[in-house]
């Protein structure tokens, strides 16, 4: 739909209201997507249909207070909106927004507080909708290009006092959308400003105060995209009048460049700028890089003025540039070993996106899904998330589903009242009012009985618990993640686990990879879990040589890291404290992955990634064999050409090729 791909769209949504549980929470998902199909795409009979549908399937299931209740009644508002019913959605607005504050869904938060400052306006106070839409600004500093695009398209409609701002506005919402490929919402910002598809909308003749802080501004917000950053500089130039010409330009990286705008529109951009000219660099978006190509006007002032703009851009490219980097720092949680950074411990890319999306997530309270081999380290992540949360000061509570029986399941969970059942001499809360306030971790979900399914559905919907004995429930604010090494698809095809709760779990997914697929981090993990063995014992750590070192990084684990920790526990129980560790001492199932030196020497194995290019991975083996070749033969080249079956020209080729000469 983002893409204006409608009928697809559309095929897409029915197809999946086919295949999912009637009544479900997934149900209602699906439905929010029909609405805003027909939303941007449909009929107004039609529109109001799908609304209807929706909104009566989420009262039916009480889901206003749930993940896919309160994504609807967003929904809903913004219809509401369109077809002037901007009181009722105030109410409901008002109603619903510390729900979601609630929730702690810092995108749906952003959204919702929007969208309520749209229809503040609507309802003849602009005012107010301009100061919630100033504390969005205040609380998301580092907004989304799309978040900053739906700002301005509410700024535009909140400025009713003043045309050429709001168009402005307009302007730079529907450019942002049309630059990150959101065609449906471009379109809807043409019409909501009142545009046609070829409107232009030129640059008024005078250039004011605001207006030139808005695009300051605007420059700040959009430092990740060079091309959108360059518009605002060259519109703010143009309008200063400091300028006979200039342009915006993109290099590929290949040597050819093309003029992206250009002011006066259509003017002719010289190879090479003058020397009172300049040009500005805006940074790179991928291979591209790109540039701002100014001929000043005559005399000093506008040339200072330049300098400024000149200015104001650099400072917008290494904001750009810190913001990523804060980004991409995925160790950077604090300033403590990686040990310390809450107990992870990674270096493959696989684990690297890993924790980039954990931290991504941990902030909010959805529900998250860890699935992985049992001992990958799932109850590691569950409790990164929680430190990461607002709620690490609170409880974190893991448990697994399979420690009780079956029947007693229930009242651990939900807890009892005293009198309840007999043998209930005294009240017990249960687990999930044990850790309000904080995160309970409910490792092997796909192990829950089918009775006792309903009732966390209930409590994952609605926050609320009924304990065993209790005539009313009980609300609880605390945040469920769930693990399984079981498969949860399969469990549902079979009908031993519920499809809807399994939906509901599912909100968003982590899969942590067998320590097999990434052995690269088996020497961090050893060094950590040794020196962590040692603290607990406090004794000296032992070490490890580096042939054992490389049995370990060979070994399969099937236990994964769990086996790993067990081996290296039993290894420093029967070794001296400072000791190093060799490979006679390892298991006999670990000490069999290498072949034993042999008499004259020792082969080595070579681990190759699997997931790069061919050429990468033949350039890599070569580099490797060449070297160890060489100084095997002491740098004697025609031995080391023989034992590589080469000839020594063809050597002496290869290692010019790879720069090794």
């Amino acid at each position: 739909m983002r893409l204006g791909h409608s009928s697809e769209a559309l095929s897409q949504l029915k197809t999946a209201l086919k295949l999912c549980r009637s009544g479900g929470g997934a149900e209602l998902g699906i439905r929010d997507g029909l609405s805003i199909y027909q939303l941007e795409f449909g009929t107004e009979a039609g529109s109001e249909k799908a609304m209807r549908e929706a909104w009566e399937l989420s009262a039916s299931l009480n889901d206003g207070h749930s993940y896919y209740g309160l994504w609807h009644i967003l929904t809903r508002l913004k219809w509401l909106l369109t077809t002037n019913r901007a009181a009722e959605a105030l109410t409901l607005a008002e109603a619903t927004l510390p729900r979601v504050d609630r929730l702690a869904d810092r995108n749906l938060l952003q959204r919702m507080q929007m969208i309520t400052a749209e229809i503040l306006g609507a309802c003849g106070r602009p005012l107010d909708g301009a100061a919630l839409l100033a504390a969005v600004h205040r609380a998301n500093p580092d907004a989304s290009l799309e978040m900053v695009a739906e700002a301005s398209r509410v700024a535009g409609a909140l400025a009713v006092d003043d045309p050429v701002a709001s168009r402005t506005h307009f302007e730079r919402a529907i450019r942002v959308f049309h630059a990150i490929g959101q065609r449906t919402a471009c379109a809807m910002a043409r019409r909501q400003a009142g545009f046609g598809q070829a409107d232009t909308a030129g640059r008024p003749a005078a250039l004011t105060p605001a207006r030139v802080i808005e695009r300051a501004a605007a420059m700040s917000h959009l430092a990740a995209h060079p091309p959108l950053v360059g518009i605002e500089a060259l519109d703010l130039i143009a309008d200063a009048r400091v300028c006979t010409h200039a342009a915006l330009i993109e290099h590929d990286g290949t040597g050819l460049r093309r003029t992206l705008a250009a002011r006066p529109s259509g003017h002719a951009v010289p190879e090479a700028v003058s020397p009172y000219g300049t040009d500005i660099p805006l940074g790179a978006l991928g291979a591209r890089t790109y540039e701002l190509r100014v001929e000043p006007t005559t005399g000093p002032a506008a040339r200072t003025t330049l300098a400024a703009v000149e200015r104001l851009a650099h400072a917008s490219v290494t904001l750009s540039q810190l913001r990523t980097e804060a980004r991409e720092q995925v160790t950077a949680w604090t300033d403590q070993s990686p040990e310390e950074q809450l107990g992870l411990v990674y270096a493959s890319e696989a684990m690297q996106e890993l924790v980039k999306m954990t931290r991504r997530i941990a902030p909010t309270n959805v529900t998250v899904l860890i699935t992985g081999e049992t001992g990958a380290g799932k109850e590691v992540f569950a409790r990164a998330l929680h430190q990461a949360s607002h709620r690490r000061d609170q409880a974190f509570l893991p448990y697994n589903c399979t420690t009780v029986p079956r029947d007693m399941l229930d009242s651990q969970l939900f807890g009892f009242r005293r009198g309840a059942f007999t043998g209930a001499t005294e009240e017990y809360a249960g687990l999930i009012r044990g850790a309000a306030g904080g995160t309970l971790f409910l490792d092997e979900i796909g192990e829950m009985p089918l009775d006792v399914q309903p009732k966390i559905l209930r409590f994952l919907e609605s926050g609320e618990v009924l304990p065993l004995g209790e005539s009313r429930p009980v609300h609880v604010d605390v945040r469920i993640i769930a693990a399984t090494n079981a498969d949860l698809d399969q469990l549902v095809n079979e009908g031993r686990f519920r499809e809807d709760l399994y939906y509901r779990l599912n909100v968003v997914r982590l899969r942590v990879p067998p320590l097999r697929d990434r052995r690269e981090e088996v020497p961090l993990l050893v060094q950590s879990l040794l020196e962590r063995i040692a603290r607990e014992s406090q004794v000296e750590p032992v070490r490890v040589s580096d042939e054992a070192m490389e049995h370990l990084a060979l070994y399969h684990w099937p236990g994964n890291a769990r086996q790993l920790a067990n081996e290296l526990r039993r290894l420093s129980a029967l070794a001296d404290p400072g000791s190093v560790i060799m490979p006679e001492h390892l298991s006999p199932e670990i000490a069999v992955m290498r072949p034993p030196a042999a008499a004259q020497g020792r082969a080595a194995e070579l681990l190759v990634r699997t997931d790069q290019p061919l050429s990468s991975a033949t350039e890599h083996v070569e580099r490797v064999l060449i070297a160890q070749a060489i100084d095997a033969c002491h740098g004697n080249l025609e031995r080391a050409a023989q034992q590589l079956g080469l000839s020594r020209k063809g050597l002496f080729l290869k290692r010019q090729r790879l720069g090794l000469l």
